[in-house]
């Protein structure tokens, strides 16, 4: 076991313990939400003692330089003194300027900033009440001249944020948005690759966003979308979508949809079973997965046995709060 100091105040980290859980039990206000170093929301600092590579993984080099570490991955092997972090130093403030629904349980979320916003098509970023409660968002648009950031909502059950964002929040009030984050997202390298998409519900986000960066790059190598919902109405962008699929050649979008009632037009099943249906083999493809655990796990592996190489593999697992 280890002592961590916050504060001029000790705390017990048991063995096997992060720091994260540790300071929680102790009644550390340390803010988190996925405890699993994706969000970087448990970012602190050390002031003594080495933070272990782990617990800084996929931060920039400026921080692993100044020892910022995230306590959610920090299994500590000796005394810490840390200094918890100014969460506004990574935040800027922005303007809702549309909040519309797409159906009838996902509203679209557009906040705008003052000055140019520099991010990479589905990324995600933390957006922040004032009283600090945090969640993370995927990015559905790409880059654009009006500095705006879009995103898909979906109200979840007695989702603190989520009922908020969709009973509360107005245009023209301000919320408060992190760094962008995350190493889901299309680079403009290896062109003739083909490119599987496949997302679960509001996983469509990112991979729309995705889908529109490889567009507007001129991709020449064949896209498939793969969205799966339970019903008909959990479908959202479906036009749009299809409108896309109208204009450009390469481009192929399939709605899957595992309930009992299937139309016309729609695949049935699981968009993941549905893909790795349609496409026998994944040789030198790009994959990207966006959406429920299970579904991202599963398909990582498929894919990967369908002959994608791992580094070709890229994902965002939703976790809820």
């Amino acid at each position: 076991m280890t002592l961590l100091t916050v504060a001029d105040k000790t705390y017990l980290c048991e063995k096997e313990e992060t720091v994260l859980e540790a300071l929680l039990r102790g009644g550390v206000a340390v803010p988190y939400v996925c405890k699993l170093g994706s969000c970087q929301t448990c970012l602190v600092r050390s002031l003594q003692g080495t933070p272990p590579e782990l617990a800084q993984m996929g931060l920039k080099d400026t921080l692993k330089k100044q020892r910022y570490f995230l306590a959610c991955r920090c299994y500590p092997t000796e005394d810490m003194t840390i200094r918890l972090s100014d969460q506004s130093a990574f935040y800027r403030d922005g303007i809702v300027t549309k909040n519309q629904m797409l159906n009838h349980n996902t509203m679209l979320l557009e906040i705008k900033f003052a000055d140019a916003f520099e991010f990479y098509p589905g990324q995600f970023v933390n957006l922040q009440r004032r009283d600090g409660l945090t969640r993370s968002y995927s990015i559905a648009n790409i880059p654009q001249q009006s500095n705006t950031l879009a995103f898909h909502i979906r109200r979840l059950p007695e989702g603190r944020f989520s009922e908020w964002l969709h009973d509360e929040l107005e245009t023209g009030d301000t919320i408060a948005v992190s760094e962008p984050r995350g190493h889901c997202f299309y680079l403009p390298q290896r062109s003739e690759q083909g490119l599987l998409l496949v997302g679960t519900g509001t996983g469509l986000a990112p991979l729309e966003g995705i889908l529109l960066d490889a567009l507007q790059h001129q991709h020449t190598g064949v896209i498939h979308l793969f969205h799966g919902v339970c019903e008909v109405n959990d479908l959202y962008r479906s036009d749009f979508l299809q409108d896309l699929a109208a204009q450009h050649d390469n481009f192929t979008y399939t709605p899957c949809l595992s309930g009992k009632f299937v139309p016309v037009g729609f695949a049935k099943g699981y968009a993941h079973d549905v893909a790795l249906a349609t496409l026998s083999d994944l040789k030198n493809w790009r994959v990207f997965l966006c959406g429920h655990p299970d579904m991202v796990n599963q398909m990582k592996r498929q894919a990967f046995l369908k002959g994608a190489a791992m580094r070709d593999i890229y994902a965002d697992a939703f976790f809820s709060a």
